[in-house]
This record gives structure tokens, C-alpha cells and sequence, in this order.
């Protein structure tokens, strides 16, 4: 177990350029295992949590080919399938949320998968109905093996393409069911569709390997099924999360930063919902600069009631970069309630803040009322655990803002999301350490 030291108050100054997406990257990597080709991947950011996935592919007989930094060529052509059954099998994937994208590819293409009830963040209850329902609707059954606590699922006779209705537009859900239904016979529309660009990335990649998937960007997909995938060449995407905190970062900081390569047109209203609370930033090029503020004012809305910032299913506003709206506005002028319409726990982290110093009201598990200090009043360095990715960097950014020496334990969470965060902001001026 390791912790940041972080001396706050510093000003920083700089470029700096977000890592490929997270949320990306655990959807094309599973999706290697539709084929027995080489899949040439890069941009691929070495975290915590896609080092493990790739860790768990190589387990199952992928080739692993590292070029370079972020730069891999994946080969599925001798899975073994009987390690999928093994208890060795369902523990990594009981630690690792994004596991539960192999079952769509190994389902499809093998017929059989073990579906473990999944790890990762503790921010509420994440269900996986979603995923068991789409892949009944293509002919799957499954049943639950209570010793390995996972579901064990078999397609016979191969999974057949429908029409279905998906009971929530989950991200991680519908990329799923879109592998799976890549290889099903027959024609699969999936309604209530994800359309994340990171969705978007996958179906293209998938294209481009030989599916036929229409309607990419809508909440409409349509998947004809093809006998076989073939190789080919990807690169991910920045990662919008990092970009967010970055903005936030420069905001809570009032420094001057510039994002290098950001992908402006696929960051969708976050640079909107960070203007809604008073930060400017400038679009040049592919790049964002944002300028130092002596004050960040929140908007009000147009009647004059206080602004409120929530999260939505895309193009709506992630939930992941709630937590950072949230510690960016306590050193705002004015007032905004976040409402974390997602998940029930994720909001709990603002406790922590509160002992900073910050004017905080929570006014349930989803909803918390801030009140800016206009950086007037600055926060209270203290010792604070990460509790899960997006709380953590939200904590790191008040530890950075804050007026001594504070201390973040946990932080393999936030390693999980963000990579070498610790060495990339001391090139922007940080004073940060990484310590037992």
C-alpha cells in the first residue's frame, strides 16, 4: 500500500497530455477475443486497471506483444477455455470491474463463459442484469454456480439475433451485447442504446474487423451477424476523464494549463458544464488552454435559481467527472447543487472535504449543495483515504489547492484510472510524493 504527500498551494504552469481512455481501452481490449488475428492497439494507457486485464487475456492464451509504451499487438488465436472455468479465472475477474466484457466475446465466439460477479469501485450497486438479459435474448441460458459465486452461461446452439429493449442505456452493457451479437446469426437491434464515443470507438473497431453495425452514435443499433472477425489497427481515444480533471485541476489551482490533444469534438458538454461554473477555457486547435482566474463565478440559471449540475446518460454529462465539478466549486463564488443521479455511495466522499474546510451540505446519497469560498478561504490540508477512482484525483485536487501538508492513502485506487499521475504533476510544478 503506498500514499501521496502533498505540499498544497502551489501554482502551476504547463502542457500536458491526457492518456488514452480508460473506459475505452477495457471494451477494445476484450473484443480481441472475436478473433484469431493479430489486433494492433495503441495509445493504450498502462493503469492499474487495463495492466490487469491485459494480465487476465495473456492468462487465457492471448498473445501479448508490447512494442513500446501504449503501443500492443493482441493475438486470441489459442484460448484456453478451460481456464475460463478455473477459480483462478474468477477471482481476477472478481477484482477487476471491466472483466465482465469478456463474457460477450467468449460467449459469441465459444458458446460458453463464466460470468463473475464483478469488482472494482465502491461507489454503489452496480448491476449486471443488463448484461445477463442481453444475452438471453440471443438464446443464452445461464445458471448460478454458488462455489464460484458466477454465472455460468451456454449458448448449444449458437446466439440467434433479435430485437431487444435494453432497461437502461448502460455503457459497459451495451458494448457487451454488441460483441456478442457481432457472431450471432441473424440481425440483432439493440433500443436504449449507449452512444458514448467510447462505444462509438468500439463499434468502428468492430467495423473495421469485418462486423456490420449501423447506426453507430444513436441510441439505435442494428448488427448484422457475421461468420468470422478479422485483425486489424486501433488507436484509443484520449481520455475525457483525465481532460475534465485537468481543467479542474487548473481551475482549483488558479494556474495557467494547457491540454495537449484532447479530442475536442468528443468531449461533448464537459467543457460547457465547467464554464457553468465559472471557468473559462479556449479552445486552440485540438488542444484547451485555460487561463488563471482571480475568480471563478457559478452561473445562475436563466430564472435566477441556483445552477445544478447533473449527470446524464451521453450526450448528457458523465458521472465521473462529478466528484471534480463538485471540489472545483468549493473554491467558486456562489452556490450549485450536484445531483449523483447514478450511484447511491458516491457522493459519501464529501465528508472528507468538509473536514478541509469546504461549505458543504449533503443532502442525501445523491445530491450535495456547495458553497463557494471564492478562494478566499482556502482548505485545510488533512489525511484522507481514496475510496474509490474519481473521489480519489477529487481529493488529490483539494489536497493541491489546500494550505499545509496532506496525506491520501489508498492510492493504488486511484492508480486504477489515472497513469504515473504523480510524476506527470510535478512536470506541471506539483509538490507531490509517493510514499509506503
Amino acid at each position: 500500500m503506498s500514499k501521496f504527500v502533498i505540499e498544497g498551494g502551489h501554482t502551476l504552469h504547463g502542457e500536458i497530455v491526457p492518456q488514452g481512455a480508460k473506459n475505452e481501452a477495457l471494451e477494445v481490449l476484450s473484443a480481441v477475443l472475436l478473433t484469431a488475428e493479430p489486433v494492433h492497439m495503441s495509445n493504450v494507457p498502462e493503469i492499474l486497471d487495463v495492466r490487469n486485464l491485459i494480465g487476465l487475456l495473456g492468462d487465457m492464451g492471448v498473445k501479448v506483444i508490447r512494442h513500446s509504451k501504449g503501443d500492443y499487438t493482441f493475438q486470441a488465436d489459442n484460448i484456453d477455455t478451460t481456464y475460463v472455468e478455473s477459480p483462478d479465472f474468477v477471482a481476477k475477474c472478481a477484482a477487476l470491474r471491466g472483466s465482465v466484457m469478456i463474457s460477450g466475446p467468449m460467449l459469441s465466439r465459444f458458446n460458453e463463459t463464466f460470468f463473475p460477479k464483478p469488482g472494482g469501485d465502491k461507489i454503489g450497486r452496480r448491476r449486471v442484469d443488463t448484461h445477463i438479459e442481453g444475452f438471453v435474448n440471443l438464446g443464452a441460458v445461464y445458471e448460478y454456480d454458488k462455489e464460484k459465486r458466477a454465472y455460468h452461461l451456454r449458448s448449444p446452439k449458437g446466439l440467434k439475433g433479435t430485437y431487444m429493449l435494453l432497461d437502461e442505456a448502460s455503457v459497459t452493457g451495451t458494448a457487451n451485447i454488441v460483441m456478442a451479437a457481432t457472431l450471432a446469426e441473424g440481425t440483432t437491434t439493440i433500443y436504449n442504446a449507449a452512444c458514448e464515443p467510447y462505444l462509438q470507438q468500439l463499434c468502428s473497431m468492430l467495423n473495421r474487423m469485418g462486423a456490420k453495425i449501423s447506426g453507430v452514435g444513436s441510441n439505435l443499433l442494428t448488427i448484422e451477424g457475421v461468420r468470422e472477425l478479422h485483425g486489424t489497427q486501433h488507436r484509443i481515444l484520449p481520455d475525457m476523464i483525465e481532460v475534465g480533471s485537468f481543467i479542474g485541476l487548473a481551475a482549483i489551482t488558479q494556474s495557467n494549463l494547457t491540454i495537449k490533444d484532447v479530442s475536442y469534438k468528443d468531449l461533448g458538454i464537459i467543457p460547457e458544464a465547467f464554464k457553468r461554473i465559472g471557468v473559462k477555457l479556449e479552445q486552440r486547435g485540438d488542444d484547451i488552454f485555460i487561463p488563471r482566474q482571480e475568480s471563478y463565478e457559478i452561473e445562475s440559471f436563466i430564472d435566477g435559481s441556483i445552477m445544478t449540475i447533473a449527470d446524464a446518460p451521453w450526450p448528457g454529462l458523465t458521472p465521473d467527472l462529478l466528484s471534480v465539478l463538485l471540489v472545483v466549486a468549493t473554491q467558486c463564488k456562489g452556490s450549485v447543487l450536484i445531483h449523483q443521479k447514478m450511484f447511491e455511495s458516491r457522493l459519501f466522499f464529501v465528508d472528507k472535504l468538509i473536514d478541509m474546510g469546504a461549505q458543504i451540505i449533503l443532502c442525501d446519497p445523491h445530491r450535495a449543495v456547495v458553497i463557494g469560498h471564492d478562494h478566499h478561504f482556502r482548505l485545510r490540508a488533512g489525511r484522507m483515504t481514496s475510496p474509490d477512482i474519481r473521489a480519489g484525483i477529487a481529493l488529490l485536487l483539494a489536497a493541491m489547492s489546500a494550505k499545509g501538508t496532506s496525506e491520501i492513502d489508498n492510492i493504488e485506487q486511484i492508480d486504477r484510472g489515472y497513469e504515473d499521475i504523480d510524476s506527470r504533476l510535478r512536470s506541471l510544478g506539483a509538490h507531490i510524493e509517493r510514499r509506503p
